[in-house]
């Protein structure tokens, strides 16, 4: 993935911190993702 660099993945792998990886120009998904709604994909350790 393009999104996060190597250190950050590992961070998350590490804290056991998920990552929700969506589309930020798209209108309205930064509003479903903070209310838990399906939008893009969920990485979960």
């Amino acid at each position: 993935l393009k999104v996060m660099d190597a250190t950050a993945f590992s961070l998350a792998r590490d804290y056991k911190l998920p990552i929700l990886v969506f589309n930020l120009l798209n209108y309205g998904n930064i509003k479903k993702a903070v209310l838990g709604e399906s939008v893009g994909t969920y990485i979960k350790a």
